[in-house]
């Protein structure tokens, strides 16, 4: 199991893959856990069936994970939510999230309907895991919503072209909604940081270099300054030499954190939680 989610991570999730190698062994099997099991949801929305049969395809996998019969993927992820006392109310939010993606054409008009959806399909994901690292305050898991959203907007500003062509418009496919959709993102970054302190010393540097990586990403994506050269760069990635790179600068960041203070919230705040009850969820 360990090896088959090592290649599954190395293929799907270069980012998560390269900061993985800083998790320890217990660690990495729940984190790898939870990938495969939203990898699979993933999977059902991205391919390229037609909308009913997808949808066919989400009600028997939502079936399996609401009653007993089920599939290892699923079983394991069961075991894992009852062991780390999460609520099948987040489990929820993500289905809701997958869902919204299957339909023929996504539009979405306002900037609160990017925020649910990013935490739905993310900030989910960033509770889960936050309740694997055990994490114990509300503020903190606030942040870890807020770190998830900030990666579900770097990965909405990397893949504008390729969403469109799946008629997913979640921001308008122009380079100036792309930046808007990084600077957003560049806030909750900001504002999630403080709360990796409080995250066990060993995952605490691995969370520090997924985090450092995916934002460059959005730097790289700045880089293009226009529609055009964002196109013709196609998916954008970062390199191996500058994943090195950042790994050393997480260092630093691993040093800041003994000594930085709670970031000043900004209107994020209340975005992001006037539609949630977090309470209900952890």
């Amino acid at each position: 199991m360990y090896q088959s989610n090592k290649v599954l991570i190395s293929k799907h999730s270069k980012s998560f893959y390269w900061a993985s190698f800083f998790l320890s062994r217990k660690i990495f099997l729940q984190f790898s856990t939870v990938y495969s099991f939203c990898r699979t949801i993933d999977d059902i929305a991205d391919n390229n069936r037609p909308v009913h049969v997808k949808k066919e395809e989400f009600k028997k996998f939502k079936n399996y994970f609401y009653k007993k019969k089920s599939t290892p993927i699923v079983d394991d992820f069961k075991k894992l939510i009852k062991k780390n006392n999460i609520k099948k109310k987040i489990i929820s939010d993500l289905f809701d999230g997958i869902e919204s993606d299957l339909k023929k054409k996504v539009v979405f008009m306002k900037k609160k309907d990017l925020y649910l959806y990013s935490y739905r399909v993310a900030g989910t994901v960033g509770l889960i895991i936050s309740k694997i690292l055990q994490i114990k305050h509300k503020k903190d898991f606030k942040d870890a919503i807020k770190l998830g959203i900030a990666m579900q907007f770097t990965n909405i500003a990397r893949d504008v072209i390729e969403d469109s062509k799946n008629n997913r418009f979640y921001i308008s496919k122009d380079f100036n909604s792309i930046k808007k959709t990084i600077f957003m993102a560049e806030n909750l970054y900001n504002e999630s940081f403080y709360a990796i302190k409080h995250i066990p010393i060993r995952q605490r540097f691995a969370i520090l270099v997924a985090r450092k990586i995916y934002r460059q990403i959005g730097y790289e994506i700045l880089k293009r300054r226009n529609i055009k050269s964002y196109i013709e760069s196609g998916k954008i990635y970062v390199s191996n030499m500058k994943k090195l790179y950042l790994t050393a600068a997480a260092i630093i960041d691993l040093i800041k954190l003994f000594f930085i203070k709670p970031y000043n919230l900004s209107s994020a705040e209340d975005e992001l939680f006037k539609f949630i009850n977090l309470n209900e969820r952890i």
